[in-house]
């Protein structure tokens, strides 16, 4: 077994520079040597041997060594490489920092998010170094994507045993997960499109005809991507129910199924948990409120929507459902699972980080 090493003196640093490290961590497209120094330092901060370090991170006791000296010297400024032969940079670190938090921290007055030549104009660099900087910091203030946090009381419960069902389902049981599209539209465009060709995409109308809705009641097999799928035109207690008896004369008598479902009130009416009742083989598993992307189903709807749907044009519901009956068909002939890689723990700590940043 390797010698630890001498104890260490904990590399002095701020709440601050943690949380900022942290941060820059999470960044998907930082470079991965950056991330490197930014594991040495956080591991020197923590009291780390230089030798537990560089075992841990498989690199060499010089290397850590060199970046815990840099970062005493010049903090956060000291992890970037220093320059190299040629032209001096025009755009020092400070600069460097100061657009990164000028785009995290504030908005321009006009605006509800900074521009790239907004940036340009306010710091006084050329819009390709905005570009440049954004780039390599994982920056982009012009995308927004949706998100809640569940105020669910039993959420971290409710994630546990559903996550536990994706990464180690039960043996001899079926896991399904259930639930409906509803509202999916027949559409039909007003004119034809022009097809794809060389230099253009093709082209649809902006506007269309409804011919009526269909939902999709479907139930997604964990363990091998197959799908069961039922479509009606309206989607209450009644018809979840036929859909329940269609699972179950679907699926082999003596095998438990595990449902993962969420709290649409559909799913929880008088009827629908006395049938469940009298069928014993069947344990329920709700997701938390407001966290339906736990359901792996949803991943098969996002997928039919995408490939199928979106671009599908439809003259009425009966078509729409024949088109959609012939989908999941072709799916079924080579199915293959969503596999779940995320564990509970990683979900928790990424919805206490979320939630420590809103509150």
């Amino acid at each position: 077994m390797a010698h630890p090493g001498r104890p260490a003196t904990k590399l002095q640093i701020t709440d601050a520079e943690r949380a900022e490290l942290h941060a820059r961590l999470r960044v998907r497209k930082a470079p991965e040597d950056e991330k490197l120094r930014m594991r040495i330092v956080l591991g020197c901060a923590d009291g780390e041997s230089g030798t537990m370090i560089a075992q841990r991170l498989g690199t060499t006791v010089q290397t850590v060594s060199k970046w815990r000296r840099r970062y005493r010297a010049y903090r956060l400024a000291g992890l970037t490489d220093a320059p190299r032969a040629g032209r001096p940079r025009s755009v020092g670190d400070e600069q460097v920092q100061l657009i990164v938090d000028k785009v995290r921290q504030s908005k321009p007055d006009n605006a509800t998010h900074w521009s790239v030549r907004q940036m340009s104009r306010h710091a006084g660099v050329s819009p390709a170094t905005v570009q440049r900087i954004w780039h390599a910091f994982g920056l982009k203030p012009h995308l927004q994507e949706t998100f809640k946090l569940s105020t669910d009381p039993h959420f971290v419960d409710k994630v546990r045993d559903v996550v536990g069902l994706y990464m180690a389902p039960p043996d001899r049981a079926l896991v399904l997960c259930v639930d409906e599209k509803s509202q999916i539209q027949a559409l039909d465009r007003t004119q034809p499109g022009l097809p794809l060709t060389f230099g253009k995409p093709s082209t649809r109308t902006h506007d269309y005809k409804r011919h009526g809705t269909t939902s999709l009641f479907a139930a997604l097999d964990v363990a091998t991507g197959k799908v069961i799928g039922q479509l009606k035109r309206r989607h209450r207690s009644v018809e979840f129910l036929q859909f329940l008896k269609a699972i179950d004369a679907a699926v082999p008598g003596e095998q438990d199924i595990h449902l993962i479902m969420d709290n649409y009130g559909t799913h929880k009416t008088q009827a629908v948990r006395a049938w469940l009742a009298a069928h014993p083989r069947y344990h329920v598993h709700f997701t938390p409120t407001s966290a339906s992307w736990l359901n792996l189903v949803e991943r098969f709807f996002s997928q039919i929507s995408e490939q199928w749907i979106k671009r599908s044009a439809h003259t009425s519901v009966a078509q729409l459902e024949q088109s959609i009956r012939e989908y999941i068909d072709r799916h079924n002939e080579d199915p293959k699972p969503f596999v779940w890689h995320k564990s509970a723990d990683t979900i928790l700590a990424s919805v206490a980080r979320a939630a420590s940043t809103i509150i």
